[in-house]
């Protein structure tokens, strides 16, 4: 196990500027939840909390661990939004299915109740579930609201 040392000399280094931009920036404005992105913000802020009491020795470890801290917050909150995600677009498959559904349901004769009549129900249900066009909805949606 590496040690670092570049901040222990540092003895009036007492805060940390962070300019969150990039993939950082995208990643934690892009979370489903808003409790989520004001944490991960008072995460980043706890630095220049502990940072002025920290013995310039001890000062890079505390550094490392602060940033260790904050990438696996963030880590888990993008596999919480992925995990909501998945389900969100089980439900929109759902929607889009029963549109199509109710769609046909009213161009469909009400009366016809035969076992004939059933099985071709059944099997039309399958049809308009694999033609309700929710692969290219959800293929066109997601990539705009998925976290990598």
């Amino acid at each position: 196990h590496q040690r670092y040392t570049q901040f222990e000399y540092c003895v009036n280094l007492t805060a940390v500027d962070i300019a969150i931009t990039g993939g950082i920036h995208k990643t934690v404005s892009s979370f489903l939840l808003e409790s989520w992105r004001d944490e991960i913000k008072e995460e980043i802020g706890h630095i220049n909390e502990f940072l002025p009491k920290t013995p310039h020795s001890d000062k890079t470890a505390q550094i490392s661990q602060w940033i260790r801290s904050v990438l696996g917050r963030i880590e888990h909150y993008k596999a919480e939004h992925n995990r909501l995600l998945r389900e969100a677009t089980t439900l929109l498959e759902l929607a889009l299915w029963k549109a199509k559904l109710d769609e046909k349901d009213v161009n469909d004769t009400k009366g016809d109740i035969t076992e004939g009549a059933i099985e071709v129900k059944k099997s039309g249900r399958n049809d308009r579930r694999i033609t309700s066009g929710a692969n290219i909805v959800i293929k066109n949606v997601l990539p705009f609201i998925q976290l990598e």
